[in-house]
């Protein structure tokens, strides 16, 4: 078998095997060659396309210049897109459209000049564009309705509360001495819960802000940050005769505000769940794989395993509120704030020896 048999045969399988819809035309326009993919996404058999003008796939609409295109790729003839920047259909032969991207390529045969034409149905890119598109409306949308919300939970939802808990403890004061003891203690429930009810909206208003209220990020120093959090933090960690620790951090492109509520809650909650135990902190970072991990180690009373998962959600406590208060928004918001960030965020924990919160941030 010659060489040249052997070369045709194989154009012939490749060309038959490709993916997508590939036609060579000459310079007239006509059809010389159509593969199989060409039959099943144009419904035309290739008998039926060869010697066909190239315009038969073309929408009636855009065939007026098409002559002119044609024309103008033979003056000038290379390995190009086609319709580049504006959106590109072919007709099918039973009248539909599809969206399409197309390449066309120049053959010299024989002194006579081809053009390859190698056509990509996009239908299901498009429609998952669309579905996309409208997956970013709508969350825009819900972003605004959070917006909205968090707007009235700072004005119009915490007002009235502190309305109910002074009027509570306006008439404590005045009629205490004529009130028996089950009303004094009914007057103290309602003024608690409705400072509990203040203390979750100011949460949840935090956790919606991760969102609504992010900033770009700019480069900070995060030894910083950590230095502004303990000066936060000084008159709970001196109340709980805490050492705090940390190695040296790096400086990193983030959004500011959002770390520094990360290191915070992580800190905080260290101090809240101490142990009988002087309470130790380290917070460390080390650089690995293009990113920095960052670690916030303590001596506390440790988490069971089971619980590892629970604890990022919002609402999941572990333990009661007379135990330890709080509203179990805290890690919900951290997490959040790492997943901004491009990182991730875990932890590792023995009951009775303590607690290691691991998040990760870009380099």
């Amino acid at each position: 078998m010659e060489v040249q048999e052997v070369n045709s045969k194989l154009f012939r399988k490749l060309f038959d095997v490709a993916p997508d819809p590939i036609l060579i035309i000459d310079k007239d326009g006509s059809i010389v060659l159509a593969n199989n993919e060409t039959e099943r996404v144009f419904g035309y058999t290739v008998n039926e396309l060869t010697g066909k003008k190239i315009e038969i796939l073309v929408p009636a609409r855009h065939r007026g210049g098409h002559e002119q295109l044609r024309g103008d790729f033979h003056k000038e003839p290379s390995l190009r897109p086609m319709g580049s920047g504006r959106d590109l259909h072919a007709l099918r032969k039973n009248g539909t459209e599809i969206p399409v991207e197309i390449s066309l390529s120049p053959l010299e045969v024989r002194n006579k000049c081809l053009v390859i034409a190698i056509i990509r149905d996009i239908s299901e890119r498009k429609r998952a564009e669309a579905e996309l598109k409208i997956a970013n409306k709508e969350l825009s949308r819900s972003n605004k309705d959070l917006e909205d919300f968090a707007y009235i939970a700072s004005h119009d939802l915490q007002e009235p509360l502190r309305s109910v808990a002074g009027s509570c403890q306006l008439l404590k004061r005045r009629y205490a001495d004529k009130l028996d003891a089950s009303a004094l203690e009914f007057i103290d429930f309602a003024v608690a819960g409705a400072k509990r009810m203040e203390e979750l909206i100011n949460d949840l208003l935090s956790y919606s802000r991760v969102s609504t209220k992010a900033k770009e990020p700019k480069i900070v120093d995060m030894n910083k940050v950590l230095s502004n959090v303990l000066d936060n933090l000084r008159t709970a960690i001196s109340d709980a005769g805490a050492k705090v620790t940390s190695s040296e951090l790096p400086t990193l492109a983030i959004d500011e505000w959002q770390v520094y509520q990360l290191l915070q809650n992580l800190i905080a909650n260290a101090l809240k769940f101490k142990s009988n135990d002087v309470p130790k902190i380290h917070i460390s970072a080390t650089q690995e794989q293009g990113q920095w991990h960052f670690s916030v180690s303590d001596n506390g009373i440790g988490i069971e395993s089971k619980y590892f998962d629970r604890i990022f959600e919002v609402f999941k406590r572990l333990h009661t509120r007379d135990q330890y208060p709080g509203t179990g928004i805290g890690l919900a918001s951290c997490k959040k704030i790492v997943e901004r960030h491009g990182g991730e965020i875990w932890l590792e924990s023995v009951v009775g020896e303590g607690t290691t919160f691991h998040f990760t941030l870009g380099s």
